[in-house]
């Protein structure tokens, strides 16, 4: 009897190392313990976290933009084909892209150049739309959603970096960051922080010539437009995109060339930050002052000549949020609609007041 049991605990042990055996060597020739699978033979590898069939979902929906002046190629820059109808299909890029530019021309993944219509673009949200015959259309991006990506995840882009010859290049990375607070120069020749964009930072190679084209997650959905605006040359690594999400809540005005309703409140600004220009106009900020915009003029007939703002004041807070500079009041204001009421806080003789102003309309 004993003998039984020496020998069916002997099976036991048997059976529990060749059970072992057997995971360790599935795990050692699947993925489960590496990126990578050997197939077929010992010489053929296959990746297994490759983006290559995101990238072939997307890539025939991206284009190369070149702007034309007269007939000298100006700008290029990068688009994609967001929607079609049943005549026309539609590309989103970045504003300063075809700033000033004569002609707009496409070039599609099949090499084939098209001309395209200019429909609508705004400057602050450095966006423009263009549209084209849908018989040319290759393809079609889908679009996704940036607030159900997290930082960490894999992003990629396809663009035109360094203009026709690298057309359809595809870096990759991850998402570096969500809501990141970025200022930014309007128009292509403006030195000055204008405005403070919203975006997404990610590391995966944004050149000149990507502006425009889309930040992709691993589904091969678009969930942000790149910009080279928001790049500065002594930053390498950092890259960013408008939220796709704040694009598409503009595209009907865009579409239809409609003026983008920017609410002001109807006065003229300087950052407390610009020394020369408060010299000039002999102004002297309190040594405890360190951010905020100053008042210099009041448009008549504004929310602005309608409270008690006055030139001198000093510009701390709109509806309770803290205003830096001129860029971050935009921000702060650009919240808000034309008509909407919001309260300033203000310093006049270094003491702090509140006063209520109703927004106007910037295209009045």
């Amino acid at each position: 009897m004993k003998s039984e049991n020496r020998k069916s605990f002997s099976y036991i042990i048997f059976g529990i190392l060749v059970g072992v055996i057997l995971i360790l060597l599935i795990m050692k020739y699947t993925d489960l313990l590496s990126n990578t699978s050997i197939v077929k033979d010992k010489n053929t590898i296959v990746e297994n976290n490759s983006i290559k069939e995101a990238v072939e979902k997307v890539k025939d929906s991206v284009v190369m933009i070149q702007g034309y002046k007269g007939d000298e190629l100006s700008s290029t820059g990068t688009g994609f084909v967001y929607k079609t109808d049943l005549k026309y299909a539609y590309v989103m890029t970045n504003q300063h892209v075809i700033e000033s530019v004569d002609k707009i021309v496409l070039v599609m993944s099949n090499d084939e150049e098209v001309e395209a219509a200019l429909l609508g673009s705004d400057q602050y949200l450095d966006l423009a739309i263009i549209r084209i015959e849908k018989d040319n259309v290759v393809g079609v991006a889908e679009i996704g959603d940036s607030s159900s990506v997290s930082v960490g995840d894999t992003v990629f882009t396809i663009g035109s970096p360094m203009g026709y010859e690298y057309r359809g290049t595809v870096t990759s990375g991850i998402l570096s960051g969500k809501d990141r607070m970025v200022s930014v120069s309007i128009g292509n020749n403006s030195s000055t922080e204008d405005y403070v964009m919203k975006v997404l930072q990610t590391d995966a190679a944004i050149n000149p010539g990507n502006s425009g084209g889309p930040l992709l997650n691993v589904n091969g959905e678009v969930i942000g437009i790149n910009s080279m605006k928001l790049v500065k040359e002594e930053i390498e690594g950092m890259g960013f995109a408008i939220p796709i999400e704040y694009a598409i809540s503009h595209l009907d005005a865009l579409e239809k060339n409609e003026s983008i309703s920017w609410p002001v409140l109807g006065i003229s600004m300087l950052n407390i930050s610009d020394k020369s220009s408060l010299y000039r106009n002999g102004i002297e900020i309190p040594d405890n002052v360190k951010s905020g915009v100053i008042v210099m003029g009041i448009t008549e007939n504004t929310g602005a000549s309608k409270s008690d703002l006055k030139s001198g004041d000093i510009i701390i807070e709109l509806n309770g949020e803290k205003v830096e500079n001129i860029a971050y009041l935009r921000y702060e204001l650009y919240k808000y609609t034309p008509g909407e009421t919001i309260e300033v806080t203000y310093l006049r003789d270094n003491k702090e007041h509140k006063t209520k102003v109703t927004l106007s309309n910037n295209t009045n």
